[in-house]
């Protein structure tokens, strides 16, 4: 059943034409993930399909009179008095969510401490007012931006199990796999509909290039080799309009000559034109190549930090305590807990930002640290990105621009108040900072937040070929397991190095526990390791069934359990 039919939509904002001609049929079920570059109009189409904003012309047109509609904003822009009907709800189906995605007691939170709520806290209590509406049409915008696993488990397993339809902007490629069955994407305004998740989408798309690149190049050669006929008679008409004019027994002769040419090279011009009109194959769009290439110092050395006996509390409350772990030059770990477990602020202790309670934490005197935060908005908006880094020599300047236009900012953008500038384009100018000196140690918290796909990508890529040491928090499970191979783990408020990736951790535990909240923890452990496995795999792997049945089986056992 067709809920919802798309034909012909059009946007503009000013001159920029954001979408050309988008056309979807969204049925009752569908899991569909809205893909495109940063700027393509994913979310500027999902205001249009939800009604917040208006085409410019098409139509939306949907199945039944007062279709539900539930829409997640990427920005979470909610107020303290929507929280405060999620925490003040007597419907057990709203507090059942919160307490699913790890937000327990909310009933008792004051106002003021809903004014003072985590990125991933406002997240969370905006899914569970949203998915507690029960809508028809479903539409999350970045929905894992903040989620810790267990969140980012209790919704992929959510999705499965909702009868109605949902619509995916999202950059998590592990997040997408599990949950979308086909993909609508959106390139210079135009949309194509591809069946399958994420990673099949990438391989049709692939296979789609290469054989309209085929087709392309079959074309170009059949355009030169007539162009070149063309070229040929042409010469040999102006030669015999030059012959008419000089021979005179010849020239009636001659001038006959040049005119049956002329005719022929109209007439092969004309073929060509409406050959090319009817058929003509367009040059496939590449992916844009972004290119980070963060210097390093070239310093080698063994360890760079040890932390020893360290402790953090805040206002009575243990963060974490009598830790110890060291880090040596070249490797990429990765920091590893649920949200407020105290991440963030291990990362400060580093840094110097803020102070321990009580241990040591020795850093190399010459480490030099390069720091990615989650946060955007520390740059002046009032400032261009050029001025935002302080570049005033002239080929320091050049090699500036160079560096924007790899990463995909053009003159465009960098001259322009860092205000007018997508949540992605703020984080590539932070990365651009960053890519102008020499580092040994790469601090990046959340560094996939707002980066389209093809620049996670290209990020990955380049990481991988860094020279210096890399700790990294990241909610991309994808990321994290083509990373690192090394974690920092929040355990029982202590920080444990664990030489094991992501995926190895969480699938650690195989024996059974009698205890039901202890086996909860060790289901959700094995069912997140089980998503980072089945997210590698495409659909015609033989081990996919098997993975996903046993998916089934874990979610059904701690459904039964919860």
């Amino acid at each position: 059943m067709t809920v919802m039919k798309i034909r012909d939509i059009k946007k503009s904002f000013g001159d920029k034409v954001i979408l050309e001609k988008v056309n979807a049929d969204i049925k009752k079920g569908d899991r569909i993930g809205l893909v495109g570059n940063n700027g393509a109009g994913k979310t500027t189409l999902a205001n249009i399909l939800y009604g917040s904003i208006q085409p410019d012309s098409g139509t939306v047109n949907s199945s039944k009179q007062g279709i539900k509609m539930g829409f997640l904003l990427q920005s979470t822009e909610y107020t303290v008095t929507d929280f405060k009907e999620v925490t003040t709800s007597h419907e057990n189906e709203l507090l059942k969510n919160s307490s699913e995605l790890g937000l327990k007691k909310v009933q008792e939170w004051d106002g003021e401490r809903l004014k003072h709520l985590s990125g991933g806290e406002k997240l969370k209590l905006s899914l569970a007012r949203i998915w507690a509406a029960k809508p028809d049409v479903l539409i999350l915008d970045e929905p894992t931006n903040h989620l810790d696993y267990q969140g980012v488990e209790w919704l992929v397993g959510e999705i499965k199990q909702f009868s109605g339809t949902v619509i995916i902007i999202s950059h998590d490629r592990y997040f997408m796999d599990q949950t979308v069955n086909q993909v609508v994407e959106l390139e210079n305004g135009i949309s194509t509909v591809y069946k399958g998740n994420y990673s099949e989408y990438r391989e049709e798309k692939e296979r789609r290039n290469l054989e309209q690149m085929h087709h392309y190049e079959v074309q170009q050669k059949r355009k030169e080799k007539v162009e070149q006929q063309i070229e040929n008679l042409q010469n040999w008409s102006d030669k015999a309009h030059k012959q008419s004019t000089k021979q005179d027994g010849y020239k009636e002769y001659y001038r006959m000559k040049a005119k049956k040419m002329d005719v022929q090279v109209k007439s092969k011009r004309k073929r060509l034109e409406k050959e090319l009109e009817k058929n003509k194959v367009e040059k496939p769009v590449e992916d844009c190549k972004v290119n980070f290439q963060f210097g390093s110092s070239g310093k080698r050395g063994n360890s760079i930090l040890e932390a020893k006996g360290i402790s953090k509390s805040f206002e009575g409350r243990v963060l974490f305590e009598d830790s110890h772990f060291y880090i040596k030059h070249g490797e990429r770990i990765g920091i590893f807990g649920e949200n407020g477990c105290g991440k963030t602020t291990l990362i400060k202790t580093v840094l110097g930002q803020i102070a321990l309670s009580k241990g040591e934490l020795w850093k190399s005197d010459s480490l030099k640290i390069g720091y990615l935060s989650q946060d955007v908005d520390e740059l002046d908006t009032e400032k261009t990105a050029l001025e935002i880094l302080g570049i005033t020599e002239r080929d320091e300047i050049s090699r500036v621009r160079t560096i924007f236009a790899n990463i995909g900012l053009k003159e465009d953008k960098i001259t322009k108040p860092i205000s007018t500038l997508s949540l992605g384009e703020r984080t590539r100018v932070k990365l651009v900072g960053m890519l102008l000196k020499n580092l040994d140690l790469l601090i990046l918290d959340e560094p996939t937040n707002h980066l389209d796909l093809v620049s996670r990508e290209s990020l990955e890529k380049t990481l991988e070929e860094f020279a210096g040491t890399i700790l990294v928090i990241s909610h991309d499970v994808y990321f994290m397991n083509k990373l690192c191979d090394k974690l920092l783990v929040f355990e029982n408020k202590k920080i444990l190095r664990v030489e094991k990736s992501l995926t190895e951790y969480l699938s650690r535990s195989e024996e059974p526990v009698s205890n039901s909240k202890e086996e909860l923890l060790v289901l959700q452990n094995k069912i997140t390791a089980l998503l980072g496995e089945i997210s590698l795999l495409t659909r015609e792997d033989p081990k996919y069934n098997e993975i996903d049945q046993k998916l089934s089986e874990l979610l059904k056992r701690k459904r039964e359990i919860s």
